[in-house]
């Protein structure tokens, strides 16, 4: 398993990309190489800092731009060919990398992607899924669109929920997939034009389909993949992270007014400490671009090197599993069918 990094992306580049790589070259037995593409020398300094790291298993690539994350994705992708990006596409499209990781501009990592590596074949849109917890600690669900496409067509969202439920069952394991449309209400009649046709289209797609879901059922673990399109998707992932800081302020802050609360916070600690971890988003390995030929694991901008050791987990896993290959196939068959037509 080859996997290109782009060590160029995110808040923390190329510090924490750097030793995400080499966490995963002391760790990860499965993987032959890692490609740490960006600046050579940038990379080359960050390396010296890890003299432990498995150095026969991390390859420089170099690359002489990178873009920013306040850059126009599609405008920096086209003029800038030799940024970190489209280096680590390049190395998707001609085989010598079989999964790319970036924390960088998540528009640009989408924009390049179907620049460089154009579409599974019958896909109309890629769509960014994201991993997020629920309930029950081995059930993650998988929400998507979460950003690629903020205009939706009810076809797409079809599609989308082929896609996601694939790769929740080959990378995050659920022996059958159960997919939920995000909606107003659970009735089929609920909804705006696009999820109401989208609700019957998702019936004759081949999925175990529930129906509608509210926003109130996206965290019982009860659903494995929700779709929506990405507007919807985009502003649920954000206002769910921004509820998540907020809680700990609010804990943090009652806890420490008054010393009886500061003992009961260390009688709690086991517990606080496991619910943080519970809700960590660092450990469900990124978002997957899914509808482009081969894996692209999307990470946050703030990622740390932890999310990045997971981001390459997941891209392992995908990539193993062929989950392109077996959407290109599952999209055939819908197409067939006449489900997405």
């Amino acid at each position: 398993m080859r996997i290109a990094l782009d060590i160029m992306g995110g808040d923390h580049a190329p510090q924490e990309i750097v030793r995400g790589a080499v966490e995963a070259s002391m760790r990860l037995k499965e993987i032959e190489r890692l490609l740490l593409v960006g600046d050579e020398s940038i990379v080359r300094a960050e390396l010296a800092k890890w003299p432990k790291a498995v150095h026969s298993r991390l390859e420089i690539v170099h690359a002489a731009e990178s873009i920013g994350m306040d850059e126009s994705p599609v405008t920096a992708v086209r003029k800038k060919k030799l940024c970190s990006i489209n280096i680590c596409m390049d190395l998707l499209k001609t085989k010598q990398a079989q999964d790319m990781v970036s924390a960088g501009n998540s528009g640009a990592v989408t924009a390049a992607a179907v620049l460089n590596l154009g579409r599974v074949p019958g896909v109309l849109r890629p769509a960014i899924a994201t991993v997020m917890p629920t309930r029950q600690p081995k059930r993650p669900l998988l929400l998507l669109d979460a950003g690629a496409n903020t205009d939706c067509d009810e076809k797409w969202l079809a599609q989308f929920a082929v896609m996601g439920s694939i790769y929740s069952h080959y990378v995050l394991k659920r022996t059958e997939p159960v997919v939920g449309l995000l909606s107003i209400g659970t009735e089929d009649c609920k909804g705006n034009e696009m999820t109401k046709k989208a609700f019957s289209l998702i019936q004759k797609a081949g999925v175990k389909f529930r129906g509608n879901i509210e926003g109130h059922d996206l965290f019982l673990g009860k659903t494995d993949v929700v779709v929506c399109d990405g507007f919807v998707g985009n502003i649920v992932l954000k206002t769910t992270e921004s509820v998540a800081h907020a809680v700990g302020y609010w804990m943090k802050k009652e806890f420490f007014r008054h010393p009886v609360r500061m003992f009961g916070a260390l009688l709690l600690k086991g517990a606080l400490e496991t619910l943080k971890h519970r809700m960590d988003p660092e450990i469900y390995g990124g978002a997957p671009l899914l509808g482009v030929p081969g894996t692209v694991i999307i990470t946050h901008g703030s990622s740390t090197y932890r999310a990045i050791y997971h981001a390459i987990i997941a891209g392992a896993a995908a990539a193993t599993g062929n989950v392109s290959d077996v959407i290109a196939q599952r999209i055939s068959s819908l197409d067939t069918a006449g489900a997405a037509e």
